[in-house]
């Protein structure tokens, strides 16, 4: 990839207070991308990663809601349109992840999760997508995570979320790629957190590289996809695990 190679780009980027959101919104704008920072809980967070973004060169606007909702989703489309145009890039990173035995699992947890990770995917791309297609370019990054590649224990609700999103990429990935759109998903793998930056011994035992990933890491692929030199890759997940699943 090339510095700037987005210049006059603007992207949407979904719980970027911090962590994984916080290192792609600040690796989009070193490449020239402005960025629609968003999160649902933290504002003074989203302006430290806004901070980040106008110190890398690029202009940012703090949008704060809770995608799960499309109502809200809409509001903050309406907002980041108004501000810069066009959303060229949209990545998908907001989720909640609890882990509950299923007979526990209630209507409302249910709901919650799958609403914040599939509801929010499909709402942010309908309100995107109609300006990537007027441009005939544009680029849709989904989270899919381990989640959508096997299940987890304690875990259906995010499980059944992250595997709709990846037949929501891969449904999107055929319909828009003629219009100029690649839609592909991510799936991370164990990643250091702000709270937990050591690697975890226990964890990087099922890790063949040896090693837990960073933001950075993530970042650095959400990048690739979102460039021009990746216009061949559509409909794609990669996994980006370290060889945890192959």
């Amino acid at each position: 990839m090339t510095e700037r190679s987005l210049d006059g780009r603007t992207a949407f980027v979904s719980g970027s207070g911090r962590n994984i959101g916080r290192a792609v919104a600040v690796r989009l704008a070193q490449l020239g991308c402005n960025v629609v920072v968003n999160g649902s809980s933290s504002e003074d967070a989203c302006r430290e990663t806004a901070r980040l973004v106008e110190a890398a060169g690029a202009r940012a606007l703090v949008a704060m809601g809770d995608v799960s909702r499309s109502d809200a989703m809409a509001r903050i489309a309406e907002t980041a349109l108004a501000e810069f145009g066009t959303v060229d890039v949209v990545v998908n990173n907001a989720a909640r992840r609890p882990h509950k035995p299923f007979l526990e699992t209630s209507d409302a947890d249910w709901h919650a999760v799958v609403d914040g990770a599939l509801t929010a995917s499909f709402s942010s791309a309908r309100a995107f997508l109609p300006g990537m297609v007027e441009k005939g370019w544009g680029r849709v990054i989904n989270f899919a995570g381990m989640k959508a590649i096997r299940g987890y224990f304690e875990g259906a609700p995010i499980s059944a979320a992250k595997h709709g999103v990846w037949g929501l990429t891969k449904a999107l990935s055929q319909e828009f790629g003629p219009k100029g759109v690649t839609v592909n998903a991510i799936s991370p793998g164990q990643i250091r957190s702000e709270t937990a930056t050591q690697d975890d011994p226990a964890r990087v035992a099922t890790i063949p590289v040896g090693f837990m990933g960073t933001p950075g890491d993530i970042a650095a692929v959400v990048a690739f996809l979102a460039s021009p030199e990746a216009r061949f890759v559509n409909g794609q997940m990669l996994a980006v695990n370290g060889g945890e699943t192959t």
